[in-house]
């Protein structure tokens, strides 16, 4: 049973922490412009700072467990959208942490480019922020398109690199056509059902009383917009060229953070608004996820290139995080159905991107000025150069492997039990068999670090902050995958609420 919640027309607190943001970022820009290169660590600082504040008022909100609707409906405040949010908060300070040196040693904060960096960084979590808590189809546009348009700059960065204006032109065009496509499946929803509010969508679709072929067209535009955001095959293409053709941080904002934003959007738009219809976008899902699980583990086993590898390697995580929302599709909420599933998948993307975040991080941690580790034969004898940092990576690729007792071994495990709840035998079978082929590439890079020769004696250097917090990463991949039941529980007890009300 769907409980209302009365919204007001102009309450503003509820979005206390998107406020914080874009004033925030507004205002640290402006005082980089003043800032010599020397006193650049303040913009990151502040940066961090600015990131700390937004978290601790998401953090009250989410404490608070309310759900409030404002502007009119168009923005909602709940316990998925605040719990969600701080996990973006997180990814995003990890990754700022990990790209300081990088940035530097490529003249990414020098000369006219400055702190854009980090600026353009803030804004683009501004925009995943509008996508989390978008209860409007404009709302989430908007958000969509901030967060797209700041990565667009971002890829572009380093105008004097061909192959990152390449990646930039890339993703700008094939961006353009997926927003393209999201726009207008929210046309034709809008045209159907005369509203563009998610909860009166849903009304209107619940009713019956609407031709269900143009629903269904505005659906297969949605799944398609929806599906090039995460990645996930066929609307692939782009993935793999852009990791490659990016810098290492940028790259890193772009295989992390955007994903937990992308999810939310898919519970807003096809299980809080197209429910009644799941059975079509169910289907959608289910070809999306094992060609994403064919195609993204068999092409990975081919790369030579780290972060290509890593960008198939991403196609074939999505899968999993498909599998997890198209199995909570016929179950209802409060016997642990519906929330168990949905909540798998958030858990999934939620651990997935910390695991990445650290995977590009000791990428970044390798890399020098002049030089990126961006080869599988970049780290050879890592192992003899720094046994500790090698096992960290180890803790990277044995997680995304899903090998236990490690983090990524505990999320598939929770979304293939959702899907097995749903009788999904036969897609239970085939994401456990490619997981199995998909472990070959992350057991070849462990290989190569622990058991093949240095080809580079030159010492690891990087900031105190880095390292540390790079070691806390690793040993948080660990001790969730000992002890996965808090997060879990909490992604379940906000994913309830959130179907609910």
């Amino acid at each position: 049973m769907i409980t209302p919640i009365p919204q007001e027309a102009f309450n503003i607190a509820p979005a206390y922490a998107e406020v914080t943001m874009i004033v925030g970022a507004s205002l640290l820009l402006l005082v980089d412009m003043y800032l010599s290169e020397s006193k650049r660590s303040i913009t990151y600082l502040l940066s961090l700072a600015l990131l700390a504040v937004c978290a601790a008022i998401s953090y009250g909100d989410f404490m608070s467990g309310a759900t409030l609707y404002t502007f009119n409906g168009m923005y909602v405040s709940d316990p998925m959208s605040n719990l969600l949010k701080l996990f973006t908060y997180l990814a995003l300070a990890l990754t700022l942490i990990y790209s300081r040196q990088y940035t530097t040693d490529r003249g990414m904060m020098t000369g006219n480019l400055g702190g854009e960096f980090y600026v353009l960084a803030l804004f683009a979590g501004l925009g995943q922020m509008i996508m989390i808590s978008g209860s409007h189809f404009l709302t989430i546009y908007l958000g969509v398109e901030l967060m797209s348009l700041s990565l667009y700059a971002l890829v572009a960065l380093r105008r004097d690199n061909h192959k990152a204006t390449e990646a930039a032109m890339k993703y700008f065009v094939l961006g353009a056509l997926a927003s393209g496509f999201l726009l207008y499946g929210m046309s034709m929803l809008y045209g159907a059902t005369g509203t563009l509010e998610i909860s009166k969508v849903a009304a209107a679709v619940a009713a019956g009383t609407i031709k269900p072929t143009i629903l269904v067209f505005g659906i297969v535009f949605l799944v398609a917009g929806l599906a090039f955001k995460l990645g996930a095959v066929p609307f692939h293409m782009w993935v793999p060229d852009v990791y490659e053709g990016s810098p290492t941080a940028v790259t890193l904002l772009l295989g992390g953070a955007p994903k937990i934003a992308t999810f939310a959007v898919c519970i807003r738009l096809l299980v809080e608004g197209l429910l009644p219809l799941a059975v079509d976008w169910q289907q959608m899902l289910m070809v999306l996820a094992v060609l994403s699980l064919v195609i993204g583990n068999l092409t990975a086993i081919a790369q030579t290139n780290l972060k290509r590898m890593l960008a198939y390697s991403t196609i074939a995580q999505i899968g999993f995080v498909l599998l997890g929302l198209l199995s909570g599709v016929g179950t209802t909420v409060g016997n642990g159905g519906m929330e168990a599933a949905y909540s798998a998948s958030m858990f999934y993307v939620v651990t997935y991107v910390l695991t990445t975040v650290g995977t590009f991080g000791l990428l970044m941690l390798l890399s020098r000025a002049g030089f990126d580790a961006d080869n599988i034969a970049d780290f050879k004898g890592l192992g003899k150069r720094s046994g500790w940092f090698a096992l960290m990576m180890t803790i990277m690729m044995f997680s995304m492997a899903g090998v236990p007792p490690l983090v990524g071994f505990a999320a598939k495990f929770s979304v293939l039990n959702a899907l097995l709840g749903t009788g999904q035998v036969w897609l239970t079978v085939v994401a456990v068999m490619f997981s199995l082929i998909g472990a070959y590439y992350y057991l070849r890079i462990v290989k190569t670090m622990w058991f093949d020769e240095p080809v580079d004696s030159a010492p690891l250097s990087a900031p105190a902050d880095m390292k540390l917090v790079l070691s806390l990463n690793g040993v948080a991949i660990l001790a969730l995958g000992v002890l996965p039941g808090p997060l879990l529980a909490v992604c379940a007890a906000a994913m309830k609420v959130t179907l609910t009300t």
